[in-house]
């Protein structure tokens, strides 16, 4: 199986060039909120996708930041297939935490103030935004089907809500559906947008930090989110090859697991993300040795970054020292339910380019974390396969498995 198109929106860029662009430059994405009113409240960073402007046809699908994210991405990623047109053997899976909640939230005055910055695409639209309209941000399939209508998609369309790691999960079940048969060509991704109602929530599981993010770093202290969207475009190989498609990478797999051990903090060892990541091998017929890269879930959270360093010691024994490790969050912030797709779209380029983005913030090694983050700085590599790794709240891990593809 290949993957044909890809497409982002994040803090970083409004398409997949200039994010990456700006993410192996050592950027961040990471800085004041202006789109929320959180001068009250004890966290006020993040990162906010800027200068968005929706295009008209994505407006007459949907009015939730989050929709029309996913639709840019989606847009770029199609586009990017040179498929051109949907059909009954295309299909779509999305996924998202919190889905177009800012749309419920500002019709029953959740927002007490208006924000010090609005979003053109959503505030001016809020008089015109009917109760039906409103209802519908609760209901994660409509994502779904505005991405089905835009891509003119009539096969499966699913939506799926695992919290952090339902982007990775996203690309999983669209790979499975293709394996099945059920369809040639699946687009599939995740999307987030900030909201009041998700920034208060996620304030009380004190996984945030005042400070820099610093994954894998002894003085990590907390993670910071942020909204985007990222869509791939998954497709049958010898579909791909009748017409001539680009093909950016092979997906050879995946692995999925739940800890059950506690809602939001991981399990000792990682036992966990370790499962997910020798199924995803499995599957995809590699030895661990194999394996040149992981896309990191890297939270900079004290017990998240140990715990994935752990698992990824116990999958890869001693090569673990040798794999090129990062996590691009401390640049783009937690995308929350985009997160995993996002992530899957860095470990393909970064494949494609051979170059691995950089871990910032990085500066005190931490003996619990001893591998090589790629620091600060991105780095050449001879590169043929990456994992990229998502875990989230609820206990679900999910693990990508992607190769070069070699032309």
């Amino acid at each position: 199986m290949v993957i044909t198109g890809l497409g982002v929106i994040s803090p970083l860029g409004l398409e997949s060039g200039e994010f990456w662009a700006n993410l192996v430059a050592g950027r961040s994405g990471i800085a004041p909120l202006e789109s929320l009113p959180v001068a009250g409240l004890r966290y006020r960073r993040g990162g906010e996708v800027r200068g968005f402007l929706p295009r008209r046809e994505w407006l007459a699908l949907a009015t939730g930041r989050c929709s029309l994210y996913l639709l840019a991405a989606g847009a770029e990623a199609w586009a990017g297939s040179g498929l051109g047109a949907g059909g009954e053997r295309v299909g779509v899976v999305v996924a998202s935490n919190f889905g177009d909640v800012e749309l419920v939230e500002d019709r029953l005055g959740g927002r007490e103030t208006p924000p010090a910055n609005p979003q053109p695409t959503v505030y001016s639209l809020q008089p015109i935004i009917s109760p039906a309209a409103t209802l519908a941000g609760l209901n994660q399939q409509t994502l779904a089907d505005a991405l089905s209508r835009l891509l003119g998609a009539r096969g499966p369309s699913l939506a799926l809500s695992l919290s952090c790691s339902s982007g990775g999960a996203a690309i999983a079940e669209a790979f499975d559906l293709i394996r099945a048969g059920r369809a040639d060509v699946m687009v599939a991704g995740g999307a987030d947008a900030l909201s009041l109602f998700a920034w208060s929530g996620l304030s009380a599981l004190r996984a945030m930090t005042s400070e820099e993010m610093r994954p894998f770093d002894r003085r990590r202290s907390g993670t910071l989110f942020s909204e985007g969207a990222g869509v791939l475009v998954l497709e049958d190989f010898e579909h791909a090859r009748r017409r001539g498609a680009r093909m950016r990478a092979e997906m050879l797999g995946y692995g999925s697991s739940n800890n059950v051990h506690h809602m939001a903090a991981p399990p000792p060892g990682g036992r966990g993300l370790e499962k997910a990541m020798r199924a995803a091998l499995e599957q995809g017929g590699l030895a661990p040795e194999a394996v040149d890269h992981i896309n990191a879930h890297g939270t900079a959270t004290p017990g998240n970054d140990a715990t994935e360093t752990a698992a990824i010691k116990a999958v890869f024994g001693a090569h673990a020292r040798d794999i090129a490790i990062c996590s691009i969050k401390a640049a783009t912030g937690h995308t929350m339910g985009a997160a995993g797709a996002i992530e899957a779209i860095a470990a393909i380029l970064t494949l494609e380019e051979g170059l691995v983005p950089p871990t910032l913030n990085y500066g005190e090694p931490d003996p619990a974390c001893d591998l090589d983050y790629t620091p600060n700085e991105a780095r050449r590599r001879t590169l043929q396969t990456a994992l990229s790794n998502s875990s989230g709240i609820g206990g679900n891990n999910v693990a990508v498995l992607f190769r070069r593809f070699a032309r």
